[in-house]
């Protein structure tokens, strides 16, 4: 029988819909997209794409943080673009927070994303004995 863990931590925005943070199973960590939302207002962060990427990847820590691992153990990202004249200045706030690690991603263009948010990122990690 497959064990999973959920994850659920208010240093991150609770789920908007029928979904989880993430879960943990078979040593690895899905984790459901974070968008920029403060969740201590529950509001979406205004400004730049570089204001909404950096909300985004806080939100990202703290799921990874809930569940045990670091930014290190990131092994791909899917990254949601409301338009690709940001992908620059995107490209620029996410590799500030990827520095020296740098996961397998992919980067897509989208019509919409939830709450009106122009950057959506999701993450796979690896837990424990699943390096």
């Amino acid at each position: 029988m497959t064990h999973f863990k959920k994850i659920d931590t208010t240093n991150a925005p609770a789920a908007i819909g029928p979904y989880s943070q993430g879960f943990i199973t078979n040593g690895m960590l899905y984790a459901s997209g974070q968008i920029p939302i403060d969740p201590t207002t529950g509001e979406l962060v205004a400004g730049s794409i570089t204001d909404e990427t950096n909300q985004v990847m806080r939100n990202i820590q703290a799921v990874l943080d809930a569940a045990g691992i670091t930014k290190e153990d990131v092994v791909k990202t899917t990254c949601y673009l409301t338009s690709m004249d940001d992908f620059a200045e995107f490209n620029a706030a996410y590799g500030s927070y990827f520095d020296t690690h740098h996961p397998a991603r992919s980067c897509v263009a989208v019509k919409e994303l939830p709450k009106g948010a122009r950057v959506e990122v999701e993450v796979l990690g690896v837990i424990g004995d699943g390096r």
